[in-house]
């Protein structure tokens, strides 16, 4: 049974971090398996980008404020949301997710959504005003968003059960249907040689990893400051912090590394593409990320698809798996947490780490290989289609 699909998301810019990346490698294994995928996007065409993607991609655009109000949005999904057996939303609190309802609400067609971690209590008690400002929008939208979907997507059972804390009036028909990457394909000494070729400097280093938006949400200032607290023990280690910088936080990073007196020892990188971001994850010891919130931490699945073992805190949901397949240390989203991960992980014996490579490739095919994800989807669509009832949690 041949399943056609329609994805819906403020914006497939890759700076966005996890959700662009994820449409692109599901939308792959659905086609591969036969099935039809679309996109649609609030936004104008952008080829640097959409060229990127082997699915149909329309624009809904231009889109304004934050919000992401694209009149022509509603206008679209009426014309063509029929030709679909179900619409995916990704992501909400922004207008492409209410349009969806509104839209779909009184029609046969099914829609399901991925919150993506929206819902994550940190962000309620990180930024309470802003927190006081979506309970106002709320039980007028994103509650009934949520509740009319066909399903509500989680990338984990960790994101599930904690989407459920965020609202008092919280109502949904949720199923964990995972989340993942593919298995990289190319040349794993070739890879590093991209990487290496685009940072000379780190030829013959030892290096940690930081690869994700620059952002307070993802503990770039924890992880400076405990790699300042662990540098004496190991001379020999380098530092690599690479991603978009899309609020100007590098700077401040940067004058904090200064007065650590390890800024000799950290690389920015920018944001790496490609096969140059693949010879990164292949060429670094370990995958760095001590996230204060992460509702599952795609470059994490990244790291592990390339035998990279990965130091993570455990705020970021797919901690427990990591730490049960003994694929990477984890650790709270604290310096004394960060600083003991780190040490720990110079306390290892390179047959250790070894082994915990080895692990770390096997974790990822176990657990996080995108096809597994991209088959429940596709299972959710079918099983309404088929039966005309939601999804079964």
């Amino acid at each position: 049974m041949t399943i056609r699909y329609l994805h819906v998301i403020q914006s497939l810019d890759p700076r966005h971090g996890g959700p662009p990346e994820g449409i692109k490698q599901l939308s792959r294994v659905a086609t591969r398996l036969r099935h039809q995928v679309e996109v649609v996007v609030c936004e104008r065409p952008d080829p640097s980008w959409a060229r990127e993607y082997d699915c149909p991609i329309h624009y809904a655009g231009p889109s304004f404020h934050k919000y992401g109000y694209a009149p022509g949005l509603s206008g679209w999904l009426r014309r063509n949301a029929h030709r679909f057996n179900g619409v995916v939303v990704n992501g909400i609190w922004q207008y492409h997710s209410f349009c969806t309802w509104r839209v779909l609400r009184a029609s046969s067609i099914p829609y399901y959504v991925f919150t993506h971690g929206m819902l994550d209590p940190w962000f309620k008690r990180e930024y309470p005003l802003k927190h006081l400002k979506k309970w106002m929008y709320w039980p007028w939208a994103e509650y009934r968003v949520l509740r009319d979907a066909s399903a509500v997507m989680f990338t984990c059972e960790e994101e599930r059960l904690l989407a459920r804390q965020s609202f008092g009036l919280y109502r949904a028909n949720e199923v964990v249907v995972g989340y993942g990457v593919p298995e990289p394909t190319g040349d794993p000494q070739g890879d590093r040689d991209a990487f290496l070729a685009r940072f000379p400097q780190l030829r013959n280093k030892r290096f940690l990893l930081f690869l994700s938006l620059i952002h307070p949400k993802k503990g770039c200032d924890l992880l400076i400051q405990a790699f300042a607290a662990v540098a004496h023990r190991d001379r020999t280690l380098h530092l690599v912090i690479a991603g978009p910088d899309q609020i100007g936080l590098q700077r401040e990073l940067m004058e904090l590394a200064d007065r650590a007196g390890v800024a000799g020892s950290i690389t920015w990188a920018g944001m790496l593409t490609g096969r140059v971001k693949t010879g990164g994850f292949r060429a670094a010891e370990a995958f760095v990320l001590p996230s204060h919130q992460e509702n599952f931490g795609i470059a994490v699945a990244e790291a592990l698809a390339c035998a990279t073992p990965v130091l993570i805190s455990n705020k970021v949901n797919i901690w427990r798996e990591v730490v049960e397949d003994h694929a990477g240390l984890a650790a709270d989203d604290t310096l004394s947490g960060t600083i003991d991960m780190l040490e720990r992980w110079i306390a290892l014996t390179p047959e250790d780490r070894n082994g915990m490579a080895q692990n770390a490739f096997r974790c990822f095919a176990s657990r996080f290989h995108v096809d597994a994800a991209a088959f429940q989807i596709l299972q959710v669509i079918a099983h309404f289609r088929t039966t005309g009832q939601p999804a079964i949690a």
